[in-house]
């Protein structure tokens, strides 16, 4: 299954040493997990607050980030299909237009959305957007 993974669910996985999400996204082999490449922007834009919530020294975040990107293929945003990209724009925009490109991604992969923002979930399921992940 093609997973399209939010920068929720990255923070989640960097904040614990031992937690669920960092687990699924190391050790599942069945599925196969993307996400964009705006990630990396908010991961460098919360950075600063991730290593001081997370409580883990900043050189092992980095490592334990460097080890969940190998199993995640980042995806260049450009790439995606301009009507789906506007779709996806249309689903967000009165909810967060920072999950465009992760929704977007989703339309273009037919795969399904990994966010732990349940705000976005309902809002997208109101409006008919149900491929969603969960464990």
């Amino acid at each position: 299954m093609k997973v399209i993974v939010d920068s929720n669910i990255i923070f989640s996985a960097l904040l614990k040493k031992e937690n669920k999400f960092r687990n699924k996204l190391l050790l599942d082999e069945k599925d196969d997990f993307y996400t964009c490449h705006f990630l990396i922007i908010e991961l460098f834009k919360y950075k600063n607050k991730i290593v001081e919530l997370s409580k883990i020294e900043e050189e092992e975040l980095l490592e334990v980030f460097y080890e969940l990107l190998k199993n995640i293929k980042l995806y260049n945003e450009s790439l995606i299909d301009k009507n789906k990209y506007k779709k996806s724009y249309d689903l967000c925009k009165d909810i967060d237009k920072k999950d465009v490109p992760f929704v977007a991604l989703a339309l273009e992969l037919d795969g399904y959305l990994w966010t732990g923002d349940k705000k976005l979930k309902k809002q997208l399921s109101s409006k008919g957007f149900l491929r969603f992940y969960d464990i």
